[in-house]
């Protein structure tokens, strides 16, 4: 075991006994305890000394023997419509990837954008976005990953070896693939969990709702940006490979979209679900209007598409299904423990008087409220790329949530843009799996992901200080 885990380990228990057993009183007793609750699990959260799902139970055990929620409230966080919402794009990003139809997806924009290099970095970056809104960043990474590997392959077999153009060419195909699929996951309401965490505290907590089109609304534009300046950061400024020639990715392409073979029976009745999912999600406000008692919400749209999966036979004689319940085995569950312990530690706080007392704190103060905005949005941007970004929306969000409501600002207007900047790590290899997964593959060092990652950040925090100005009040 890492010493930061062992470390972790017994500071976390410890530090919640002290907090726990103080002569002192800091909030009231039921607001220590919870503050001692979120000491334990934030520190469990960043040393990664247990799994992150086996720090979100944390408060199944400790709410009720502290005597801050009953059991029965702490447990039905763990049950919000939120969850279930994710589960089912969950199920959805499992049958595409079964049927190998996000591979198909990815491949044919890839070939749809060109063989130049600078359109293969673009359609490689494309791809990875599409598929990031849907499923999972790390699986969209991992499906890239190999082709372009391939496509690397080709420069350094080529007549004049692995020249400093083609090493920038696989510098901007790596770095692209892992931040594009970290903006493109902001698009989409199932597309990254801080997401659907964030979401499931308005639900919870303030009674709000956010439907997936008007997510969407303003997640694709800020995707779109992002995806736009990584592209020119990397292709058009630090790493420009537009002399390189190469001739061979063309086929290269074509080849492993011929491995696949024909669209299979599979695959069309997974893209044909995942249409009418994705559709229903667009028009369920239209729908609602025309039929006002049917009341389709986001979850149920999403259940439905995921329920069909298991449900509707591809034969009916022969009874063969496109998943069955033991392909949920894949499934990310922890994730789903994850947004119910972060809702249930959000809970604890409004409950115990916490959010009440940082709202006071804030009102008495004289901060300018764009420097305090842009400080939140700094903190969070830059914190995420040391811990888990999903425990740290799960902490934060109820706490940037009392201090709008300090600063007598539209809490959607800070926690929006405060939530975006939790998926905008590109600075190191650990922030996120991409990251991770392309520095893995040995074609990026440290100082190269730092170098263009912190240009990426500082954009990330301008773009998002102007969507709190100006974007965000559109919608809201």
């Amino acid at each position: 075991m890492l010493l930061s885990k062992k470390i972790g380990l017994i500071l976390g228990p410890l530090l919640f006994f002290i907090i726990q057993f103080l002569p002192i009183t800091l909030v009231s007793e039921t607001g220590d305890a919870v503050i001692a609750v979120a000491v334990w699990m934030v520190i469990w959260w960043i040393t990664e000394t247990v799994h992150i799902a086996v720090t979100a139970l944390l408060p199944l055990i400790l709410f009720p023997l502290l005597k801050v929620m009953p059991i029965a409230d702490v447990g039905a966080n763990y049950g919000s419509p939120i969850i279930f919402l994710f589960f089912g794009g969950f199920v959805l990003a499992l049958a595409l990837e079964k049927v190998n139809l996000h591979r198909r997806i990815a491949l044919t924009i890839v070939k749809l954008t060109g063989t130049t290099p600078e359109k293969v970095v673009l359609g490689f970056m494309l791809a990875t976005a599409f598929m990031s809104m849907w499923i999972s960043n790390t699986a969209s990474t991992v499906v890239m990953l190999p082709i372009a590997i391939s496509v690397i392959k080709l420069l350094i077999d080529d007549k004049d070896g692995f020249t400093k153009g083609d090493k920038n060419f696989a510098l901007s195909i790596m770095l692209g693939i892992a931040f594009a699929a970290n903006a493109g996951g902001i698009a989409t309401v199932i597309g990254t969990p801080p997401n659907s965490v964030l979401i499931g505290l308005l639900e919870n907590q303030y009674n709000i709702q956010i439907s997936f089109v008007t997510w969407m609304s303003f997640g694709l534009p800020f995707s779109i940006l992002m995806i736009a300046a990584v592209y020119f950061v990397l292709v058009k400024w630090m790493f420009p490979c537009k002399d390189i020639l190469f001739t061979s990715s063309a086929n290269l392409i074509d080849e492993e979209i011929l491995k696949l073979g024909k669209i299979s029976k599979q695959e069309k009745r997974v893209l044909t679900i995942f249409a009418i999912t994705v559709f229903l999600w667009i028009t369920r406000t239209l729908i609602n209007s025309i039929f006002p008692t049917l009341k389709l919400s986001d979850t149920i749209i999403s259940l439905i598409g995921a329920v069909s999966l298991f449900a509707i036979p591809l034969n009916f004689k022969k009874g063969n299904f496109v998943l069955e319940w033991n392909d949920t085995s894949k499934l990310a569950w922890g994730i789903l423990l994850l947004f119910g312990g972060g809702l249930a530690l959000a809970k604890g706080m409004a409950s115990s008087g916490l959010v009440d007392v940082v709202t006071e704190a804030i009102s008495r103060g004289n901060f300018p409220v764009l420097f305090t905005v842009s400080l939140l949005i700094v903190l969070m941007l830059f914190m995420t790329e040391l811990m888990s970004n999903v425990a740290l929306v799960a902490v934060l969000a109820p706490v940037v949530a009392g201090i709008a409501i300090g600063l007598n600002i539209p809490i959607l207007n800070l926690l929006i843009p405060v939530t975006i900047a939790s998926s905008c790590a590109f600075m190191l290899p650990m922030a996120t799996p991409p990251n991770a997964i392309v520095f893995a593959s040995g074609y990026v060092k440290v100082n190269q992901m730092v170098k263009a990652g912190v240009v990426l950040n500082v954009i990330a925090v301008g773009l998002l200080i102007l969507y709190y100005q100006f974007v965000i009040p559109l919608f809201f």
